[in-house]
């Protein structure tokens, strides 16, 4: 099956008369409701669950081997190849199994807020409710945006169709496949939403770096002088928190493009975390659950129709989808210039890194390359202390090249940008998880403030024997006596033993880097061996 087969049976398949495009929010709620693919809360949002898949499903994705990418895949374990033959074969059956639908639901928009560099895509549904989650996530059409949406990316979503794995060559029931030669995402057998999000971001990881743009995982924000901050970070780290900032205006909360004109948000909405959320402590996430937002798996009282946030019945797992528009100062259009300071966030359980230190472009490269968090004792069965955890990019699972390519371009934008970098520790002082403290969010506010509005360039700095950070000797609304880890802890010899582990956990998760060249890690890596 070649590619102008694909097209014509999609056109097809786009063409019956029970096709439905780009349906308005209460017409796409109204479908949802009287299909009862989800439940109305008092909110006005819709609640839905996803049944067996309540994350994203790895182990099930694969991109197709195919000539034009062939040599420019970082092919393994988070890339897996596929051959067109057995992607074609899974086409074909996706879309027989479509055309057997009463009802489908296109949505046809882009993803790239920055009309330069923006990528037409149309989202294919099954379900209703994927139609407005794609609705709320991706950019919008305005005006006569349609009229320019030439050779869109188009994903196919079919949640109730299920692979074969002794036929079809995959893992599982589930699979996730681009295709990047016939611009086609096909996903089945997975309700969970996120599916959709996170693979138009992997092709645009993809397709940006080919147009000298590049593509971050991070949240992004503006001051009121356009002065733009960049944070980057895994979950649990404070990137949400930290980058919503009354005095500064929302860029977007999760994935962004760098041109040589500056940052552009690469989705219209936003797909918040909502474990536990409360209006008191993430008031702009929690207001902006209203008519038109997606809850995925969130509890729902019975009677109220009132959503239960600290209930995990389903997952821990449970999110919530809708528009920019429904959050408080954010910038519109989502594009905005180049950024002046870019904040590394992690949650150091080993109680060792510096709540605050100033980078050089080669320790940025080496912590972006890193990209280091902790897992807590307690979250997962044997875990009884603090575990790295290492994330390149701040994004590993969505990278399809190579690590060098996008730590490359970091390096050449932090050094004609002149962007200042920071790396802030969210996590313990004065001891390791169970022994020491989490960092006061009010200090950590006070430290990323500080770095924002240039306050740390000139202040005096002292380097690190370890880490080889330099670390500020005085922040602004911060004491000093936590400024230096070393000087928290009680037990000397307990703090180097723990700083050498941890050292050495960099060491050995920076050799998987075969391609970086070695000044990255001599010139920014841990000093200690």
């Amino acid at each position: 099956m070649n590619t102008l087969t694909n097209t014509n049976e999609l056109s097809q398949l786009l063409t019956g008369v029970n096709v439905f495009q780009n349906l308005s929010v209460p017409q796409l709620v109204e479908k949802v409701l009287s299909r009862d693919e989800a439940v109305l809360t008092s909110t006005g949002a819709i609640r839905a669950t996803t049944g067996a898949y309540t994350g994203r499903s790895p182990r099930d994705k694969f991109i197709v081997r195919e000539a034009s990418v062939e040599e420019k895949i970082d092919w393994g374990a988070v890339n897996q190849p596929i051959s067109s033959e057995a992607f074609d074969q899974l086409y074909h059956k996706v879309i027989s199994y479509l055309k057997e639908k009463n009802e489908l639901f296109v949505f046809k928009g882009f993803a790239g807020a920055d009309e330069r560099y923006r990528l037409p895509i149309q989202v294919v549904n099954e379900f209703a409710w994927h139609n407005l989650f794609a609705h709320q996530l991706f950019i919008r059409p305005q005006g006569d945006d349609l009229n320019h949406h030439e050779n869109p990316f188009t994903v196919i979503s079919a949640p109730n169709f299920k692979a074969d794995p002794a036929v079809d060559g995959t893992n599982s029931e589930t699979f996730i496949i681009i295709s990047f030669e016939k611009r086609t995402i096909l996903i089945g057998g997975t309700e969970y939403a996120g599916e959709m999000k996170k693979s138009i971001f992997s092709i645009m990881n993809f397709l940006l770096p080919e147009q000298g743009i590049m593509p971050m995982h991070c949240s992004a924000n503006v001051g009121q002088e356009g002065d733009v901050a960049l944070f980057f970070g895994l979950s649990g780290t404070g990137k949400t928190t930290l980058s919503a900032d009354a005095s500064r205006k929302l860029i977007g909360d999760d994935e962004h493009g760098w041109s040589n004109r500056g940052v552009f948000n690469i989705e219209g909405g936003c797909y918040a975390k909502c474990i536990n959320l409360s209006a008191e402590k993430e008031p702009q996430i929690h207001n902006a659950i209203r008519f038109g937002s997606v809850l995925e798996n969130v509890v729902v009282n019975e009677d109220t129709r009132a959503a239960d946030y600290d209930h995990v019945f389903y997952t821990e797992n449970t999110r919530a989808a809708y528009p920019l528009e429904a959050i408080d100062n954010i910038l519109t259009p989502s594009v905005a210039g180049h950024p002046s300071a870019i904040i590394f966030l992690t949650a150091d359980a080993f109680g060792v890194l510096p709540p605050i230190s100033k980078l050089t472009k080669e320790q940025a490269m080496y912590h972006f390359l890193s990209g280091y968090t902790s897992k807590l004792a307690g979250t997962e069965r044997g875990v009884t202390s603090p575990q790295a955890t290492f994330s390149t990019c701040f994004g590993s699972p969505f990278l399809p090249l190579k690590a060098n390519v996008y730590a490359e371009m970091l390096g050449k934008k932090i050094a004609e940008h002149e962007v200042d970098v920071y790396l802030v520790n969210t996590g313990w002082t004065g001891g390791e998880y169970g022994t020491g403290s989490r960092m006061k969010l009010e200090y950590t506010r006070a430290m990323v403030q500080a770095a924002l509005e240039g306050d740390l360039q000139h202040t005096e700095m002292v380097k690190d024997e370890i880490f080889g950070l330099q670390i500020p000797l005085h922040v602004p609304g911060v004491p000093d006596s936590v400024l230096i880890p070393s000087s928290t802890w009680e037990n000397q010899e307990a703090y180097k033993q723990k700083a050498s582990e941890l050292a050495a956990k960099f060491h050995e998760n920076f050799k998987k880097f075969s391609s970086v060249p070695n000044e990255i890690e001599e010139l920014g890596g841990p000093v200690f061996r």
